[in-house]
């Protein structure tokens, strides 16, 4: 079969087209036919080699850790699911992921897709959506009626994270550049900051959470706006100092995804029920060229929503 495949780590002339063996189901996996998958943040910094001490891999490596499409291959002891099922995934992370015509999932890692949600908006969904699910709710334990403050919400999951805040009856406060105001306050918005021209810390005070999605001097600052005892910070991309931790006295946690089949179904309800929606900013093929331009875009952090890459079978 066809893949994008990396022989070593280094900038994006190193993704090339590839053929490598079929993948062959185990007894609790499935083979799925990729219809449609996405990228994210991590795919470039695995293959810049960033991640090379925790995931200590083999070549070649396929990327990606997104897809949908529909079932190909059954492995023997697989209950519940039959071939030409349309389903999605965040599937294990390995070597093996989905930039590819066909990749396999542990079937409990496996949610249909609802028939009004097309392949792209569901590729879209799972990484970038359940890590702002479990951030919102795992760790942030977001509750109705409370105060929400997002950081780059026009981005991949900040799109999912405002949806989410939103349906759980948060008020959604979020920071972006200007050209993404009508976007996010479409997606549920209640309060926008514009970050180029407006500094949230001298804005608010008195939050419940916040999602940090940027780090650096963004997460820093966010130690100022927080409601002292009860507060509570999620970054998906930092460490906290201790001592910022300690002089706002709240709670932080610096949080990595965790796959998980029912929580993405939980999802996939929402969208069926027209309450979620994937933000697509971008679709590529699946080709070599395609995914070198797509994590060009991706690199930039400046990409609106998710960028989807498309397969041409």
């Amino acid at each position: 079969m066809k893949a994008i495949i990396i022989e070593e780590y280094g900038g994006k002339e190193k993704l090339k087209e590839a053929e490598v063996p079929m993948p062959t189901p185990k007894e609790h996996q499935v083979v799925v036919k990729v219809k449609a998958t996405s990228i994210n943040p991590i795919d470039w910094k695995l293959r810049e080699g960033y991640l090379k001490q925790m995931l200590p891999w083999d070549f070649p490596i396929i990327l990606g850790w997104d897809v949908a499409g529909e079932v190909y291959e059954i492995g023997s002891k697989v209950t519940g699911w039959k071939t030409g099922d349309r389903v999605f995934a965040r599937p294990e992370t390995t070597r093996f992921g989905t930039y590819a015509e066909y990749t396999a999932v542990d079937d409990h890692l496996l949610a249909p897709i609802p028939e009004n949600v097309s392949f792209e908006e569901a590729a879209a969904v799972p990484l970038a959506g359940l890590t702002a699910f479990q951030a919102l709710f795992d760790y942030g334990k977001l509750a109705a009626g409370e105060k929400i403050l997002i950081h780059a919400g026009a981005g991949g999951v900040g799109t999912y994270a405002v949806q989410l805040a939103k349906n759980k009856g948060a008020f959604v406060i979020s920071t972006a550049s200007g050209k993404n105001k009508e976007l996010l306050m479409d997606l549920g918005v209640d309060q926008f900051i514009d970050y180029r021209k407006e500094e949230f810390s001298e804005l608010l005070n008195s939050v419940d959470m916040v999602f940090d999605t940027i780090g650096g001097e963004v997460l820093k600052d966010s130690f100022k706006v927080v409601k002292p005892h009860t507060g509570r910070i999620v970054s998906i991309v930092a460490e906290a100092e201790e001592e910022w931790i300690e002089k706002a006295d709240v709670t932080f946690n610096n949080i990595w995804l965790t796959p998980n089949g029912e929580q993405l179904k939980e999802l996939a309800d929402l969208m069926e029920q027209g309450n979620l929606r994937s933000v697509i900013g971008s679709t590529f093929p699946l080709s070599e060229k395609g995914i070198y331009k797509a994590h060009e875009l991706s690199e930039t952090h400046h990409a609106v929503g998710k960028i989807v890459i498309k397969s041409e079978g």
